[in-house]
């Protein structure tokens, strides 16, 4: 609880900050590859090749401000309930597939990407493009990436908002669950069921977030591992979380022989988290209700349906714009 209070103080002085430099443009920002961006001027077409940044400026209110996106846009359950506008711009392609062509087609003045694709900025800045690295690896990084984009599009208000919001809402869960013990959980893979998210991955902190002991705390990375079945038997998870983009089910996991000693599934305790939105394990603005989702299923006798329920219903119809089915919660 003191680290989330220490946070909302961090968040709201960078905002004092920002607002005394964004007074007018050019401005210049240090972006999450410790790059320094000067931005001219305010940017009113944006190229995000990255659907986590993408769903950040949807938060932020700058759906009618983008001018291309990442790939498959379509298959975003969350652009269709909030910018459905988007479906239809021109795509620029993956991380692993970047189409410099179609960014620049796009005449973008303002570019954000993931920081892997440091190569592609350096391209496009060659143009006199400005583009934001961003890397949003834990929440931290997360609330960092938010007020990044806000003070390079004047959203910072709606950015420490939203912050606000996010870190309120994992104090209050963080509170209740002060005197629970911790659950070993393991969140696997979207991919395949024999992988599982390291220590460095974003879905490790949304398992601490949500008083959870990642059972494969041991294994170090940024990306899904592969893991055998013997490393998961030794693992031996009390619970296991499947994302909701994952192209296998719970009972997939219950239904596998080799697994049937698990503590987890010996319990019934393979969860998926809802499909109808976004990836939660994601550190997407919403991703707090992975944690609080988490939260609930895993200590649902101290936080409750309710709490989740409410908390995703005001996150939705306050930064994007529509009000959730409660059944798909």
């Amino acid at each position: 609880m003191k680290k989330i209070l220490t946070m909302l103080l961090t968040l709201a002085l960078a905002c004092a900050l920002s607002v005394c430099a964004l007074a007018e443009y050019p401005v210049t920002l240090t972006d999450q590859a410790g790059r320094e961006v000067t931005i001219e001027n305010k940017p009113e077409h944006i190229v995000s090749g990255y659907y986590i940044s993408t769903s950040a400026c949807i938060a932020l209110g700058l759906s009618d401000r983008m001018a291309a996106v990442e790939a498959k846009a379509d298959t975003r359950n969350i652009y269709a309930l909030s910018a459905p506008e988007l479906i239809s711009l021109p795509n620029v392609g993956t991380a692993k597939n970047f189409n410099l062509e179609a960014c620049l087609a796009a005449e973008p003045d303002l570019v954000i990407l993931p920081k892997r694709l440091s190569e592609a900025a350096e391209s496009i800045s060659a143009f006199d493009i400005p583009v934001l690295l961003v890397n949003p690896e834990d929440d931290e990084l997360l609330a960092q990436m938010l007020l990044l984009i806000g003070a390079a599009t004047e959203t910072e208000d709606r950015a420490t908002d939203l912050n606000a919001f996010i870190l309120t809402q994992l104090g209050m869960c963080q509170e209740m669950l002060k005197n629970e013990t911790p659950v070993t959980a393991l969140i696997l893979g979207n991919s395949d069921k024999l992988t599982c998210a390291p220590n460095g991955m974003y879905q490790a902190s949304l398992l601490k977030n949500a008083c959870a002991v990642n059972a494969a705390a041991d294994i170090e990375g940024t990306k899904w591992a592969e893991i055998s079945y013997e490393q998961l038997l030794a693992m031996n998870p009390q619970a296991i979380i499947i994302p909701a983009e994952a192209v296998y089910t719970a009972e997939d996991v219950l239904g596998d022989a080799e697994l049937a000693e698990l503590d987890a599934v010996k319990n019934g305790a393979v969860y998926q988290m809802p499909k109808a939105f976004e990836a939660w394990d994601s550190p997407v603005p919403s991703g707090v209700l992975g944690v609080l989702w988490t939260a609930k299923t895993l200590h649902s006798q101290t936080y409750g349906e309710a709490q989740y329920k409410d908390a995703a219903k005001m996150l939705y119809e306050t930064y994007y714009g529509f009000t959730p089915d409660e059944a798909a919660l």
